[in-house]
């Protein structure tokens, strides 16, 4: 039983890094329109908060990460005469979502620990770097319930995994086991369970080593040129890169390594 005072997204900042758990573990963190609603007001406040430098998203309980969106509730809204929606969720509670935050910079990474379905593994797919459970199983069903890869599965798994590959998935609705999705490249380290927040906490601290504002340029950079031709890619402006190339940190790692100390990351 849900109680209705409970949040169904659970935010706690431990140092540089936000832990961000979808907490609806009875339903397998299915996704209602009030947990995108305090989602949304919590990346604002990740992106907002200069002394965090990146975020673990997760799902609570060890069955799964997330299985969407709520059906029952959106059986609920279509029979009061809701609108079917398409791509994206302007206009819906919680727009934008972090599907759709394409100018977030700074790096999430994605604690997979169970079921990843429907919006729950566009949610994954839009993570930077995604860690499973060997036990993590992924999909869109979306075909077999008549609806749609909306929130960005259908353009990220097209262009995550080979196209073909990508089709079937999202045409079946099959399942895809963690050992696969690392054979396509879509996680970056699948373990047992018992491993699970120990390999998190690896990638956590190695990014921690690297300079924010240059973390922020590599993934902005990656982002917006991934489909320039070589010569735009390298002479289009970048606003992250701007922001490096001018902070105290770009002439911190060099003396840093010069001077044979660690370096001291202000973010600025």
């Amino acid at each position: 039983m849900e109680r209705d005072d409970a949040p169904h997204v659970q935010y706690e900042k431990r140092g540089r890094v936000a832990y961000i758990t979808l907490s609806r573990p009875h339903v397998l963190n299915a996704m209602n329109l009030r947990m995108h609603g305090e989602l949304a007001e919590i990346w604002d406040d990740f992106e907002r908060d200069d002394s965090l430098w990146l975020a673990v998203l997760t799902g609570a309980g060890e069955r799964a990460f997330s299985v969407g969106q709520d059906l029952k509730e959106l059986a609920a809204r279509n029979r009061n005469g809701a609108s079917a929606s398409s791509f994206g969720s302007k206009g819906l509670p919680g727009w934008p979502r972090l599907t759709e935050r394409f100018d977030m910079a700074k790096p999430v990474i994605a604690r997979v620990n169970g079921y990843a379905l429907g919006g729950g593994f566009e949610l994954a797919l839009a993570c930077d770097i995604v860690v499973a459970a060997e036990h993590a199983q992924f999909a869109l069903p979306e075909a077999g319930l008549g609806l749609i890869a909306g929130a960005g599965g259908v353009f990220r798994l097209t262009r995550q995994m080979p196209f073909k590959a990508a089709m079937g998935y999202l045409m079946t609705g099959r399942r895809m086991t963690a050992a696969r999705a690392l054979q396509f490249g879509l996680v970056n380290d699948v373990v047992p369970a018992d491993q699970l927040d120990a390999c998190v906490d690896g990638w956590v601290q190695d990014i921690l080593r690297s300079a924010p504002l240059a973390v922020r340029a590599i993934k902005q950079v990656a982002a917006q040129s991934a489909h320039l031709p070589l010569e735009q890619a390298f002479s289009a402006r970048y606003s992250c890169e701007d922001a490096r190339r001018a902070s105290d940190d770009c002439r911190e790692g060099p003396a840093a390594f010069a001077e044979k100390r660690p370096p001291r990351w202000s973010g600025r």
